[in-house]
């Protein structure tokens, strides 16, 4: 009964006006993403005809580019008014993804412009969540943060139910040209959304010099590095989900290969126990109210470490489905708590002015280390097998807890940088 009054109090606690349009824009624009996952490839193969290496090239090096592209827009970013830079990445993504359709209608596409298209949309992507998580903390008091980040949580895991299902329809009846249509649409809407939200936001304060020098690229590594609590959440952040992925193509290939699911079964493994993060999302406050910030970031964290090296243990029909199923449901769920406290936890512990530098180099090491493992299971899955190089990940994922801040120390807001160095932003 009280855990039922938790959950109601969460679901009713209302943030404004305005943190419901951005709510409502980020819903749009995630379903529009989740409905075209997959998109791209389908593209490649079926209009394009391209083969397993561009294939492979057009999901790696799109977002390793992307992510390097995104790294000098966070500094960028960081000293302009944050609603504005979140209309125009929209608009970006909308105007990029529209290339697509277009292309195709006179014949003219090509597997230069999807990959282009992909590098674009995937540096708009690392920088609209840097900006977003910015103009929320200015948008919301301190207090609010989890209850917001719990919304975009569910939001995320319920579109990425929904999403795919519909998506899949839509290709099947339209071709996958369509759901990027849907997509770029969501973009527009969601720029539309942001820009309703109206209000004054404060222009952040504009440093001295004129220019920004090749060294201050690296101002959000350094503000992460300098806290010690910062420095160990990011090395666990980039080291499980590089892990956690890492490890997506060798199940894939041991699933609808030796083990012989069929590819609904393999959707169905993976779709289904997405309820758990809708579920966790949802109970992330309540538990944070009982046991308090810290603890749950540290008995989240943990808990999402212990599922993945059941997937060693996978075997064919009835039961090795229902074992993916419940290893995903606890690993999803475990996430779904963890994921809300984290990000709430890393804006309290960022200073205003350096949020969008901290949350680009986040996104970027997290997308860079994804790419590096990926590669590198990759070759250990070739040597091993899948079931190994998948064991493998599964027991060093069980170490990732050792990096989770052990000590919930006071935020140090303004790490000091060297004092013969000057920042040059303008």
């Amino acid at each position: 009964m009280r855990s039922g009054h938790r959950l109601g109090h969460l679901l009713g606690h209302r943030l404004g006006r305005r943190f419901g349009l951005l709510w409502g824009s980020y819903a749009t624009s995630a379903l529009g993403t989740w409905l075209a996952f997959g998109a791209f490839p389908l593209i490649a193969i079926q209009v394009l005809h391209a083969g397993p290496a561009e294939v492979a090239a057009l999901s790696s090096v799109g977002a390793a580019v992307g992510a390097a592209v995104a790294v000098p827009l966070g500094p960028w970013v960081e000293f302009r008014r944050k609603r504005p830079v979140l209309i125009t990445m929209d608009l970006v993504r909308f105007t990029a993804l529209l290339t697509i359709p277009v292309a195709f209608a006179l014949g003219a596409l090509t597997f230069f412009q999807l990959l282009l298209v992909s590098i674009v949309v995937a540096a708009a992507d690392i920088t609209f969540r840097a900006a977003s998580g910015a103009y929320l903390k200015t948008l919301l008091p301190a207090e609010d943060l989890l209850v917001a980040n719990a919304r975009f949580e569910s939001t995320a895991w319920t579109t990425t139910i929904i999403g795919p299902p519909l998506g899949g329809a839509a290709i099947g009846l339209l071709g996958p040209v369509a759901t990027v249509v849907a997509d770029a649409v969501s973009h527009l809407l969601s720029a539309l959304g942001v820009r309703a939200t109206g209000g004054h936001e404060p222009r952040p304060e504009r440093r001295e010099a004129a220019r920004m020098r090749a060294g201050d690229l690296l101002d959000g590594w350094r503000y992460i590095l300098a806290d010690a609590t910062l420095r160990t959440l990011f090395l666990n952040t980039a080291l499980f989900n590089g892990l956690l992925m890492a490890t997506s193509p060798l199940l894939a290939v041991l699933m609808l290969g030796p083990l012989g699911f069929a590819p609904w079964q393999y959707g169905l493994a993976f779709a289904a126990p997405s309820i758990g993060g809708l579920l966790g999302s949802l109970l992330a406050r309540p538990l944070v109210t009982r046991f308090g910030q810290h603890q749950i970031l540290i008995v989240a964290g943990a808990l999402r470490a212990i599922w993945p090296v059941g997937l060693a243990f996978l075997g064919p029909g009835a039961g090795g489905l229902l074992l993916v199923m419940s290893v995903e449901l606890g690993l999803i769920f475990s996430c779904g708590v963890f994921n809300p406290v984290c990000a709430t936890y890393r804006l309290q512990r960022t200073a205003t002015d350096r949020v969008t530098r901290t949350l680009t180099a986040w996104a970027v090491t997290t997308k860079a280390s994804t790419a590096l493992l990926t590669a590198l299971w990759g070759v250990l899955g070739s040597l091993l097998g899948p079931r190994t190089a998948i064991g493998l990940a599964g027991v060093l994922l069980l170490a990732t807890p050792l990096l989770l801040p052990r000590h919930d120390r006071p935020p140090q807001h303004e790490p000091r940088l060297p004092r013969n160095r000057t920042c040059r932003w303008w």
